[in-house]
């Protein structure tokens, strides 16, 4: 009778881990969704950001030997 007790412990203490697991393995999903997310939009803004610059230097060429308006 002790080894059942025993064995209905142990299964219950897994049980346990095994929901604690899930429960963790859901937030990180969610995590690295968001991330994901955030990454792609991050990315989306920089590729225009660097068309802009592209189309700004091409439309207002600067001389190379021009000195800055400064001096």
């Amino acid at each position: 009778m002790s080894d059942l007790k025993e064995l209905s412990a142990r299964i219950d203490e897994l049980e346990a881990r095994l929901t604690f697991q899930d429960d963790t393995i859901e937030t990180l999903n969610a995590t690295i969704t968001a991330q994901w997310l955030k990454i792609d939009a991050l990315t989306r803004q920089v590729a225009a950001l660097s068309d802009r610059l592209q189309e700004a230097e091409a439309a207002a060429p600067r001389p190379a030997n021009e000195p800055p308006p400064h001096y």
